[in-house]
């Protein structure tokens, strides 16, 4: 069973899901109808990964109720400013065969085009529509999130960001938390090559615990209160990502806090 937590605005988003970009076509289809059978219930994808119509071919073919569903997408640049939004979403529900996200982010402040503000204030609307549940943002700093605050009505649910061991973000994380939003991570394996799942503590650990490496970074995001979305194409590690039931005790805990580099790359969107 896969943990929810509260967000801020009565709705709850499970803390397990299954990052979607690269799962395109056919195959993703499979894929993703596959992980939803395994016990997936969360399913993150965006506008801009063009895999929408995948998304909503799995979701058809696993046949699971709508309710028991969290189905995440995001609108990028061409879709903010204005009311743009507006047929963005109504685009992206059509490609996924639904009637209304659980979560709707801003894919990227974009602060040179200074379009983020008025988004939002569309994103409030299309939640007071029912057309999104919950309404976010994503790749958004300190000074975007009090931008927000300051001229709008609307504390974002979540801010979907780079995050793993190697990039940890506790200041992020302990701002968001003083706001009331909980931070969701992509790339919690380490972004492409997972090389999170290679250092030497990790595997230490996963060999004391008798874990593989996927599933002591997985447990870490879970127990640092964190949303993770790691993606795979692999039935095996979708299958190994929701065997959690272990604890990571404070020994493992310190091990896994120093590889924290006090870096990230924010500029990168591959993959995201």
């Amino acid at each position: 069973m896969i943990p929810s937590l509260p967000l801020n605005d009565g709705h709850s988003i499970p803390q397990l899901g299954l990052g979607t970009y690269g799962l395109w076509n056919e195959e993703g289809a499979a894929t993703m109808a596959a992980a939803l059978e395994l016990g997936y219930r969360h399913l993150d994808t965006a506008a801009r990964y063009e895999n929408e119509d995948a998304v909503g071919e799995a979701i058809r073919r696993a046949g699971i109720p709508r309710e028991e569903l969290f189905v995440t997408t995001k609108l990028d640049g061409p879709w903010q400013g204005d009311d743009r939004a507006v047929g963005g979403l109504n685009d992206s529900l059509e490609r996924l065969g639904l009637e209304y996200v659980d979560l709707l982010l801003i894919h990227w402040p974009l602060p040179a085009r200074d379009q983020y503000v008025s988004t939002w204030q569309t994103f409030e609307r299309l939640k007071a529509e029912g057309l999104t549940r919950s309404i976010g943002v994503s790749n958004f700093k300190a000074a975007h999130l009090d931008r927000l605050a300051a001229e709008t009505g609307t504390v974002p649910a979540v801010n979907q960001i780079q995050l793993n061991p190697h990039v940890a973000r506790v200041a992020e994380r302990e701002d968001h938390a003083r706001r009331g939003i909980v931070t969701e991570s992509y790339s919690p394996f380490g972004g492409g090559g997972a090389s999170v799942l290679k250092e030497p503590a990790i595997v230490a650990v996963a060999q004391r615990l008798g874990r593989t490496p996927g599933q002591v970074v997985a447990k870490w995001h879970l127990q640092q209160g964190l949303v993770a979305i790691p993606k795979s194409g692999n039935l095996d590690r979708l299958r190994e990502n929701l065997d959690l039931d272990f604890e990571l005790d404070e020994a493992a805990l310190a091990e896994i806090a120093t590889l924290d580099t006090h870096e990230g790359n924010d500029s990168d969107r591959v993959g995201h």
